[in-house]
Order: C-alpha cells, then structure tokens, then sequence
C-alpha cells in the first residue's frame, strides 16, 4: 500500500480548509495486473496522465481523491504462476512492489494506491455483490464452458487464446481481442486453446450467476448519448457497443484465486469475475482512504455528492469496461456517481506495435528510470500523450525531445535567468524599477499561458496543455534575447535588474503552470526562488517574488541525454 504523507505545513492545513468547500473531483486510475513490470504504454494510456490532471486539480483548489492499486486476482497472475512454478502470491508480491517504487520514483501524487486484496475490498464486492443479487439483476444459470481434459480443469477466460472472430487476429484471449478491442466470451473463439497445454478444450456443462446487463440497454443508451466533452473515439466506441445490444455475461468464475461468492448455492472453487470485481475498486479504495484516515464516512464526498465529478483514467482496451460496463454495474446498485468523463488514451506503440507486458512489447518504466530524471521521462512521455491517436515512441524520440525541448528551452532559460542574478546581483533578487509595456507584457503572456494550460487540462486535453505551456517559455525566452540583460548590464544596471526580476517571476509561474508535469524541478525552481511550496506543490498561480531574496545555487535541473541504451542513470 503506498500512501501520500499524512504530515501538513501549516500552508497545506489553510489549503485544505479552503478545498472543503471546492469542487470534489474522483481521480480513478486503471488497476494494473501485479503479473509483470509495466512499461512506457501503461504510463502514457493511464498513469501519468492521472498524475498530471489530480495535480492540476489540487493546485486551482479543488479538493482531489486519487485512488488505485495493484489487480491481484487477474488470470495474467495465475498464468505466469503456474509458468514460473510458482504461487500466485509470490508473483503479486513481486510485481506490486516494482509498481509502488515505480509510482513513488515518479512522484505520483495517490492518495491511496492499494490492491485488489484486502479485507475492505473483498467486503465492498461482496456487499455490490448481495445488492445486485436482491434487486433481481444476479441469476443462476448453468452454461457449457471450456474444459481442459489433458490439465484437468475448467478454463478461465485468459486461460483460452484463438482467433478473433471479428478482426482474424490470431493471438485473441477469451475475455478480449487486443486485435480490434472487442470483448470476447472464450467460446466466441476461432479454433480455441489452452494456454494451460496448447490443447483443444471441450465444452462442459457448469452452474454460474449471470449479470442482466441487458436489463441497462436503454438505459445506458440515453445517458451515453447525453454526454458532454468525451473524446470522440471513447463515446462512439460506447455508442456502437450498446447499438449492437448488450448480452448477459457470467458474474462468476472457476477459479480458487478471487474474491470468493457469497453465497454457498453455487458449491466451491467460485469466485467473482475479475472484470467485475476490479472495477468496483475504484468504489471500494475510496472507503479504505476513509477507514485509514479515521473518518469512515469520509468517502461519501465523492461517491453520493450530486455535484462530485468522477474521470476514469484508462487505456483504448478498457473503454467497454468504464464507459459500458461499469456506469451499468452503478446503475444496477444505485445511488451512486456514474462517471463524469472517460478519458481514454489511444496506443502508446513501440515500432508500430502495440507495447504488451505479456509479449515483451516495449520496455519497462523501471528500465527508463535507471536511465534518466523522472521528469525528464514525465515530459517525453506527456509530450505524445496518444489521446486523440496512436502514437509511436522511440528511444531516439525520448532523447531528442528531452535535449531538445526540455533541456534547450526550459531548463537553459531557468538556468540563464538564475545565472545571472547571481553575475550582475550577489544572487539576490533585483529590485523592479518602472515596468514598461515589454514587461507588463511578457508577464501578462505567463498569465494567459496559465489560463489557456488550464483549459485544456480542465477538458483533458494534457497534451496540448503542455505544449501551450512551453510556447509559454519560448516567450519568455524571446523577451530576454531583446531586452540582453547581459549587455545592458554594462551601462544600464537597473534595467538589468528590472528584466532580471521580471523573468525570475515569469519564470516561477510557468515553473506553477508545469508542476502538474515536472513535480521535481518545479517544486526545486520554487525553492530557489525563495518560494513555499505546500505539499500539494505550487498553486497555479504566478506567484510574487519580492526583491531582496536571495537565491539558491545555479545547477543544471536537467542532464542532458546520450543514447539510451549507453546512459548511466
């Protein structure tokens, strides 16, 4: 379990007064199977842009629950266990702790990131469970469902691999076709096999409760179609999903690794499907958050507040799952949020393939940090968010928009600007003398920079937003190469000191503006400057930096990139 600091400033303590009356905004973030190392399509289809929209949030005031954890009852666990001669218990707590240094060296901001399997999480399914069950929407059924004679067992969904039968692709699982996103029953399969034997399975017959989630086609329908601000691909997607018409699905599965049944009529070796299951997580960690805290109730501000927003980060693969399913599972349980926006990313690819834990597909977040700063790779990785397209990444890529974006514009500018105080002024900040129109507009630029990177993140459009706030830093840098601080500095030292101190504040606010993204050195460029900096990180704001302070020391906040494959960290 990893948990943001309990410990507050008495700067944060005046913030969080203020945000008990601000807009209560739900971050859900995927839950990642603890089956093997993420890798640079998972941090780009969910994670970071997480990070980066709760970071806004907190910074405009807005009082922010970010919430996930590791999915430790996925067939992908049991699979590689079973492979490695292992128990399923040895590989999730393998895998969970590589994800948790993951998020921690990345800076994430969770307010809780926890698992699939604990107490609290396994009562709240259960109690979904019961609710579903005497509104009528659970039923027993018994179905013909794969068997595998040469293992001895029934197969699970993932447990079967075959050939789509809507795209032809030929590596399509039993629950889903990374091929065309369609999710799958196994018996949907062309020419179906056990991924336990590579053997052909046969059907038997055996009892399951099955979801009417054909009760909520209409349903979902006229709310689908009544959203607003959804990328296009997500509720068109969403759309055609539910036109086509939704299908009972089995609720329960053969397997003695889950969240086991509630009820004792179905006889042992039963759990609740992971799909299922794993989506109320986002439901069940905000009541953990609660309990931890010491206010059970806590919780509530999020879930049964009309006026709280809820956006569900996740990749393309997972939109029927958040944009169908799940809105459909609230629906049955009633009296709680059905989700504000879906922000789905498209594919992160790696030469023109789709990255995949499973299929060695792209390399690991941790690979990366080894390699180099965490915001260096937060900035590569946010500057191709894939969110209206997929979008390929290269190692040569990372470099060149590090180097060349990161390093040339925004880090030498801070660097620049600091350096020179300390030349011309002992390191202390120069006093403002009379602001002319170049000056009054150059700092109005850092406010419109502000405003306009907040829109966009306000609409989920995080990519842009960056790419707004380094125009942002181009401005800035093009105001000092026509004032030349260093040559005026030889016959005009106020007005050095004048363009000096206006960069330094023009700087600390785009230093605000790209906190959501930079964590580490924004936090660092605020120190320097003599600025608090409350445990949520910078307001969004450009803040004042009166004269007479004195600076911290000059050093690079990036280290520029060689190739990859050759750096040392």
């Amino acid at each position: 379990m990893y948990r943001r600091p309990q410990g507050r400033t008495a700067t944060d303590a005046e913030y969080h007064r203020a945000v008990s009356a601000a807009r209560k905004i739900l971050v859900a973030v995927a839950w990642p199977y603890a089956s093997g190392s993420r890798h640079l399509g998972h941090l780009a289809g969910a994670y970071l842009p997480a990070d980066v929209f709760a970071r806004y949030h907190r910074a405009v005031g807005n009082d922010v629950l970010m919430v996930s954890g590791s999915d430790v009852h996925g067939t992908p666990i049991t699979v590689r266990a079973e492979a490695e001669g292992v128990s399923p218990q040895e590989i999730v707590a393998r895998y969970h702790a590589e994800i948790v240094e993951n998020w921690k060296q990345l800076g994430f901001s969770w307010d809780l990131y926890t698992t699939t399997g604990t107490e609290t999480h396994e009562r709240v399914v259960q109690e979904f469970f019961l609710t579903l069950l005497d509104k009528g929407y659970l039923y027993k059924k018994t179905t013909d469902q794969f068997y595998d004679e040469e293992a001895g067992r029934f197969l699970p969904d993932r447990y079967v691999e075959g050939t789509c039968p809507h795209c032809g692709y030929p590596e399509a699982r039993g629950d889903q076709c990374d091929g065309c996103g369609r999710t799958l029953d196994p018996t949907d399969l062309v020419e179906p096999r056990s991924k336990l034997t590579g053997s052909r399975p046969v059907l038997r017959p055996t009892e399951h409760y099955y979801w009417r989630l054909s009760a909520f086609q209409e349903p979902l329908l006229e709310w689908l179609r009544t959203r607003e601000g959804w990328r296009p691909h997500v509720i068109n997607f969403a759309i055609g999903m539910v036109e086509e018409g939704l299908h009972d699905r089995a609720f329960t599965r053969d397997l003695d690794w889950g969240i086991p049944v509630p009820v004792d009529d179905l006889g042992p070796g039963k759990v609740i499907y992971v799909w299922w299951e794993a989506v109320m997580g986002y439901y069940s960690a905000p009541q953990e958050w609660a309990e931890l805290r010491g206010d059970p109730d806590a919780w509530k501000a999020w879930w049964t507040n009309p006026e709280a927003e809820s956006y569900y980060f996740v990749g393309k693969d997972n939109i029927p799952f958040h944009a169908v399913y799940w809105p459909a599972l609230l629906m049955g349980h009633g009296g709680l949020n059905l989700p504000t926006n879906v922000p789905a990313n498209q594919y992160l690819t790696f030469g023109g393939e789709k990255g995949s834990a499973s299929r060695g597909v792209g390399r690991s977040i941790g690979w990366y940090l080894e390699r180099m700063q965490p915001d260096a790779l937060r900035y590569a990785v946010a500057s191709v968010f894939p969110e209206t397209h997929d979008t390929d990444l290269s190692d040569a890529e990372i470099v060149r928009r590090v180097n060349e974006e990161l390093v040339a514009t925004w880090g030498n500018l801070v660097n620049r600007v600091l350096s020179m105080v300390h030349r011309y002024f002992d390191g202390v900040v120069p006093e403002r003398r009379g602001l002319d129109d170049a000056d009054r507009a150059v700092l109005a630029e850092v406010d419109a920079t502000l405003a306009d990177a907040g829109r966009l993140i306000e609409e989920v459009r995080l990519q842009p937003a960056l790419r707004r706030l380094m125009a942002g830093a181009q401005a800035v840098n093009q105001y000092l190469s026509e004032r030349r601080p260093w040559q005026t500095a030889k016959d005009d030292l106020p007005r050095t000191g004048t363009t000096l101190a206006v960069a330094l504040e023009a700087i600390a606010g785009l230093a605000a503006g790209l906190a959501p993204y930079l964590p580490f050195s924004s936090c660092r460029i605020h120190e320097l400057v003599g600025l608090e900096v409350p445990d949520h990180g910078p307001r969004w704001e450009r803040p004042t930096i009166p004269s007479g302070v004195r600076l911290g020391p000059v050093e690079p906040l990036f280290a520029k990139l060689e190739a990859l494959d050759d750096a040392e960290g």
